[in-house]
C-alpha cells in the first residue's frame, strides 16, 4: 500500500510540475470569443458559416463527376461510369444545399446587421437553397466545355506538355481554373461566401488568387501561375495566356463622404481577346488590353494599350502611353513606369 500511495504522490507531483495551463487559456478564449459576439450583437446567436473542409470535399466530387476517368475512382469501368457520376452528383449537390443554407441564413443575419448602419443594404435572393442547387448544376456541362478549352489552350500553348491527360491532372492552373469556373456560376447565384471560399481553396493550394466574379471566356491558359492574382471586376476575353506573378489589379480604391471604400465598382483591367500576359507584369486600374497585344515580363502597366500593341520594359521610355493608335498596326511600346499604388 506504501508503494501505491509513494507512486500516486509522485504522479500527481509530476502531473502538477508538467501543467500547461489549458484550463485558464480555455477560459481565456472563452471570455473574448463571448466578449466578440457581444459586441457584434451575436452573444445568444452565434453565427454559422459553410464550412471550408466541405465545400473542399464538394469541389473534388465536382471534378471526380465533371472528369470521372482522370479524377475519379482510380477502377472505374466504362460501364459503370454514369452510375458514379451520377451517385456522386448526388451525394455533392445535396452536401452543397447544406452549405447553401448555412450561407443565406449568414447573409440574412448580416443584413438585418447592417440596416442599421448601410442605407442600401444588398439585397438577397428569393430563390430556395434547393432552387438555387438546381441551377447550379444545369450549368455542369457548360461548365464542362469551357474546362475543355482551357485544357485545350495550355497543352497547345506549352511545348512541355505530352498529353491532354497530363494538363488535367498536373497542371496547377487548372485547378485553379477549374475552381474558378465552378466559383464563378454560384457567385453569379447569389452565393458570393462560398464562391469566394472555393477560389481560396484553390488559392491556398496553387498559389493562383482568381476572384470569383472575374468574367473569363474561353481558352484561357495561366502557365506555372504562383503569384497570379485576378481582381473580383476583371473581364477577360477569349484565347489569353498569362504568366506566373501576374497581376491585374486596382490602382486605387475611393471612399465615400464618410470614408468607407466603394465595394463593386469597376476598378479591374479589361484583357481582349488573344492577348498574353509575360511574368511579373502588373496591370492595374480600368484599362484596356487591346485584342492581340503581348505585355512583356515586369511591366507596371496604368494605361490603356491599343490592339496589337507590343509592351515591354527597357532602360528607357521610347514611347510616351498616351500616344493615340493610328492604325491597327503592331505598336511597338517601350515602358518604365514607377508610379506606386495598392
Amino acid at each position: 500500500m506504501k508503494n501505491n500511495s509513494d507512486k500516486y504522490q509522485a504522479d500527481k507531483s509530476a502531473s502538477a510540475s508538467n501543467d500547461l495551463g489549458i484550463g485558464e487559456i480555455v477560459a481565456a478564449l472563452r471570455d473574448l470569443r463571448l466578449s466578440s459576439l457581444e459586441h457584434r450583437k451575436r452573444r445568444d446567436k452565434p453565427p454559422k458559416l459553410p464550412s471550408r473542409k466541405s465545400l473542399q470535399a464538394i469541389v473534388e466530387g465536382l471534378g471526380a463527376a465533371l472528369f470521372p476517368n482522370r479524377l475519379g475512382l482510380p477502377d472505374l469501368k466504362d460501364e459503370s461510369l454514369d452510375y458514379f457520376v451520377g451517385h456522386t452528383l448526388d451525394v455533392v449537390l445535396r452536401d452543397l444545399v447544406t452549405q447553401v443554407i448555412l450561407e443565406l441564413n449568414f447573409a440574412a443575419d448580416t443584413l438585418n446587421e447592417l440596416e442599421t448602419n448601410i442605407k442600401k443594404p444588398e439585397k438577397l435572393t428569393s430563390k430556395t437553397p434547393i432552387e438555387i442547387v438546381r441551377e447550379f448544376a444545369k450549368k455542369l456541362p457548360s461548365i464542362r466545355l469551357l474546362l475543355d478549352t482551357d485544357i485545350k489552350a495550355a497543352f497547345e500553348g506549352d511545348p512541355a506538355a505530352r498529353s491532354i491527360d497530363e494538363v488535367l491532372v498536373c497542371y496547377p492552373g487548372i485547378l485553379a481554373i477549374m475552381h474558378y469556373r465552378l466559383a464563378n456560376v454560384l457567385h453569379q447565384l447569389g452565393l458570393p461566401l462560398i464562391a469566394r471560399m472555393i477560389s481560396e481553396i484553390a488559392h491556398s493550394e496553387t498559389g493562383i488568387d482568381i476572384h470569383p466574379g472575374a468574367q473569363i471566356d474561353e481558352s484561357f491558359f495561366i502557365d506555372h501561375g504562383t503569384g497570379v492574382v485576378i481582381g473580383e471586376t476583371t473581364i477577360i476575353g477569349k484565347h489569353v495566356r498569362i504568366y506566373q506573378a501576374v497581376t491585374l489589379g486596382a490602382k486605387r480604391f475611393p471612399t465615400d463622404e464618410d470614408g468607407n471604400l466603394l465595394k463593386g465598382h469597376a476598378r479591374h483591367p479589361i484583357v481582349e481577346n488573344d492577348v498574353v500576359i509575360y511574368a511579373g507584369a502588373t496591370v492595374l486600374g480600368r484599362i484596356t488590353i487591346g485584342q492581340g497585344s503581348s505585355i512583356g515580363g515586369n511591366v507596371w502597366l496604368t494605361r490603356s494599350v491599343p490592339a496589337n500593341s507590343n509592351i515591354t520594359q527597357a532602360q528607357m521610355l521610347a514611347s510616351p502611353l498616351t500616344a493615340p493608335a493610328t492604325s491597327n498596326k503592331s505598336n511597338s511600346i517601350n515602358t518604365q513606369e514607377t508610379s506606386q499604388t495598392h
